[in-house]
């Protein structure tokens, strides 16, 4: 592969690829986000596993992800190919892929054990080897299809556009898909076949139309094809900037975790669980409608700000639904669009200041290491939504919740409302926090000047 570290005024991305490159969140979300929103409520209402256990199921399945987030990264940074070293993976990866969310929805009635067995694995091969080996050199690649931060800008809002659509639409269609279907465990399993086939489509476009332009390279400019593990993990570990992205990636995902609570909220506090789609409504397009507001904000405010902005909406707009009525439609609706404009900022800023912490990197220790460091993002994804599911489950599960009858008891309906409302304010107040010792943005352009002329020198 040859060495390029071009200047940032060519790294100017067509509307096809920028396009293109927004499809692979939009895959993705087919598998992530649906896992997070329904993979127990699946678990506990269609494959009859205890509350508690789908809770402890779901935390243990992330012991697993350290080494295969890891290990991608490290496979990504070693990957040396004419057309990239992330590129080549959505390829490879794309037919594992829908294999895996067949296999993540379906239940072949193995008993109640059994059951747990094959649920647990197909979880771990689904969201911790499968989804990691296609999305750690996805998000990689807003660090090597450009190094300029008003292109990674687009790409990231483009990406979380996508994404979003993607999440939106599965919150809508999955359950009304599901009953198209048949229902029960065929339903569930011709819904992933579905979900599978267009994912599979969506990673070849993504992989045709797309271009990596930066290769693994020092300041210098000198080609380093393989950086070393124990480099690497010492580059991201001294880097305090992607230290405090990574906490704050980890939290957005907690809550998105968090948001499996729905179809149990939409049901027993709402009254009808279809409303999920509903609330899947009020919670994703909002989102996609301010990716267009988003990135032209970013001209004027520092993304860091924007995600302190943003956190600050999303705790009011929880405390709105509590105050004011919990049990009502109309103002949970309310409260979720509310609450979604401000997450909106978190999620479009996060991908492109983590490619900015890799030009930091570079810069203090002459590699760049953009498989590490998206990697550790997609670790913080898995263990962020698995936390979230978790919280869930064994909130559920000491509060006395029963998987499939009509009424729960006050203890059970008191702890899905806490779950819905009052954990997610703690962890967006921790974002705050983390977000205040930031202050990369200032810096950035200072930076890329640097890097150039010591690839000049």
């Amino acid at each position: 592969m040859e060495t390029t570290h071009e200047n940032v005024s060519v790294h100017k991305l067509n509307g096809k690829e920028k396009l293109s490159y927004g499809f692979g969140n939009l895959a993705a979300n087919l598998l992530i986000t649906t896992a997070n929103a329904f993979i127990t409520y699946f678990y506990i209402e269609q494959v009859g596993i205890a509350a508690a256990a789908v809770g402890t199921m779901l935390f243990l399945a992330r012991f697993f992800d350290g080494v295969t987030d890891l290990g991608m990264g490290v496979l990504v940074d070693k990957t040396d190919t004419k057309i990239g070293k992330a590129r080549p993976w959505l390829k490879w990866m794309a037919i594992p892929y829908g294999i895996a969310i067949v296999l993540l929805f379906s239940s072949p009635n193995l008993g109640e054990t059994g059951n747990i067995i094959y649920g647990f694995i197909t979880y771990v091969l689904a969201v911790g080897f499968i989804y990691t080996a296609a999305t750690v050199p996805y998000n990689a690649m807003i660090g090597t299809m450009t190094m300029d931060p008003v292109e990674r800008g687009h790409l990231s809002t483009i990406r979380t556009a996508f994404g979003y659509s993607g999440a939106w639409l599965v919150n809508v269609i999955t359950l009304p898909l599901v009953a198209f279907y048949g229902g029960g465990s065929s339903g569930w399993t011709f819904m992933a076949i579905t979900y599978a086939i267009v994912a599979i489509v969506l990673w070849y476009l993504n992989f045709s139309n797309t271009k990596e332009r930066i290769t693994d390279s020092d300041a210098a400019g000198t080609k380093i094809t393989k950086v070393p593990i124990k480099l690497g993990l010492k580059t991201l570990l001294t880097n305090k900037y992607w230290l405090l992205i990574i906490g704050v990636m980890f939290i957005s995902f907690v809550n998105a975790g968090i948001s499996g609570v729905n179809p149990f909220y939409a049901q027993y506090i709402l009254g009808n669980a279809l409303y999920v789609g509903a609330m899947g409504t009020a919670q994703f397009v909002p989102i996609i409608l301010m990716m267009f507001v988003v990135g032209p904000l970013m001209n004027y405010i520092s993304k860091r700000n924007l995600v302190i902005i943003g956190a600050c909406i999303t705790i009011a707009s929880r405390f709105f639904i509590y105050l004011i009525d919990p049990t009502n439609l109309t103002v949970v609706l309310i409260g979720i669009v509310i609450g979604s404009i401000g997450t909106a900022p978190m999620l479009a800023s996060s991908f492109a200041m983590l490619g900015d912490t890799v030009d930091y990197g570079e810069l203090k220790s002459g590699v760049r290491t953009e498989g590490l460091a998206y990697s550790a993002a997609t670790f913080g994804e898995k263990v962020g939504s698995g936390f979230g599911g978790m919280v869930l489950g064994l909130v559920l599960g000491a509060a006395g919740y029963i998987g499939g009858q009509a009424t729960q008891t006050e203890a059970a309906m008191n702890s899905i409302v806490g779950v819905f409302i009052l954990i997610p304010i703690i962890f967006d107040i921790i974002a705050i926090v983390l977000m205040y010792f930031y202050d990369l943005d200032k810096k950035h352009a200072e930076i890329l000047k640097e890097l150039e002329e010591k690839k000049n020198a």
